[in-house]
């Protein structure tokens, strides 16, 4: 039984290790988790899992693999693999449990009667005392008011529910979930970058130490500049129409990089690069600012992040006078040839599915033009720019 969920998980490409899965089984010898599959999902959680960002696809799949479990005692036999065990299980009980569990009959006649329930009931059920549904006081179901019952998905009232199958607390922090506020900035802090300048007012405590000690014992403070972060960014978006849908987590980046980085300057483009990007949106006619300018003004240690689609008509970048929005007379892929030329680290944020990549062709020639620099906008996407742009 725990060998095919452990394969399961494998085969989701959660990295899980023959070590870890015997960690659990002897877990589960000591009676860490005994009947009751919450604690046994937190235990394997525990086991099995060491990186916070696969919490959300653990859940998931322990949620999909007992869901699909053919009857209520396999989903026991995960936790009480054999017969005896179940009369162990009673001998745990407290006298006050057992009296919970002879409410409804014993523990054979509570599972009994869900399965009669579940097989009886052909549609959703609201309130009441005897359908598996929402509310009311049947012993199966989620927000109701049955003091010892088994919870289908939902709420729990009383908090004493013995299944739950649809919690998936830990959804941001899935590497694959689209990006939010606060793990944008917990990932850009990755791409920091620290150094010393300004007047010495931090203490350096080996320093002194160390000129103290030379000094015949007696104090010799020894102070350096306080460290600030010192990378350089030049953050550039796209504006285009195709982009609305995207608006939000645009706005969380560029609000994240505000308070993430000192040295940070941005501009915005539509649909693609040609010879001249801008700062104001409202003033993008009359102040553009001419992309020779930039090359001029940033230095090559700037990291440049482009945020854009990438779905346009191939034309747009491939030929002259391709823009949708003026006459441009060179492509834009001579464009940005030129400024992945200057930069040294270029990387590009599409907040397009990675899987529809492939079906649209801009993509594809946008993705050539940055040397396969392009990550998709989830948290494990901008992980890998940041290590693109920090080598």
């Amino acid at each position: 039984m725990l060998v095919n969920f452990f394969y399961t998980l494998k085969r989701a490409q959660i990295p899980v290790s023959i070590e870890e899965y015997l960690m659990l089984l002897e877990a589960l010898k000591q009676h860490l988790a005994f009947a009751d599959m919450d604690d046994f999902y937190h235990l394997a959680r525990t086991c099995l899992i060491k990186d916070e960002a696969n919490f959300d696809q653990f859940d998931r799949v322990f949620g999909i693999y007992f869901d699909q479990l053919e009857s209520i005692e396999e989903v026991l036999d995960a936790l009480i693999p054999e017969a005896w065990l179940r009369s162990e299980f009673i001998k745990q009980l407290t006298d006050e449990e057992k009296a919970k569990v002879k409410s409804l009959g014993g523990l054979e006649k509570l599972l009994d009667t869900f399965k009669e329930r579940l097989k009886e009931q052909e549609k959703r059920h609201q309130s009441g005392s005897k359908w598996v549904g929402t509310g009311g006081t049947s012993p199966f179901g989620h927000s109701g008011y049955h003091p010892e019952g088994i919870r289908v998905g939902g709420e729990s009232h009383h908090k004493s529910a013995a299944k739950v199958w649809e919690k998936r607390q830990f959804k941001d922090l899935d590497d694959q979930a689209q990006l939010g506020a606060r793990n944008i900035k917990v990932a850009l802090r990755k791409l920091r970058q620290f150094a010393r300048t300004g007047a010495a007012e931090e203490l350096d405590l080996k320093d002194t130490i160390r000129a103290t000690a030379k000094n015949a014992g007696m104090l010799d403070l020894r102070l350096v500049p306080e460290r600030h972060n010192a990378v350089k960014v030049l953050l550039i978006l796209d504006v285009g129409g195709s982009m609305d849908p995207y608006i939000q987590v645009c706005e969380e980046l560029f609000a994240a990089c505000r308070s993430e980085f000192k040295h940070l300057e941005h501009f915005y483009f539509h649909n693609f690069v040609y010879e001249s990007v801008w700062r104001n949106n409202m003033r993008r006619h009359n102040e553009p600012t001419p992309l020779y300018d930039i090359l001029h003004t940033y230095g090559r240690d700037y990291k440049v992040i482009f945020v854009g689609d990438a779905s346009m008509s191939p034309y747009e970048i491939t030929s002259p006078y391709g823009s949708v929005e003026h006459m441009n007379t060179e492509a834009g892929h001579v464009w940005m040839k030129r400024l992945t030329d200057h930069f040294d680290k270029v990387a590009w944020l599409n907040p397009v599915t990675q899987d529809h990549w492939q079906y649209t062709q801009s993509i594809g020639l946008t993705q050539e033009l940055v040397h396969d620099k392009m990550y998709p906008m989830t948290l494990s996407g901008l992980g890998d720019a940041i290590k693109a742009l920090t080598k």
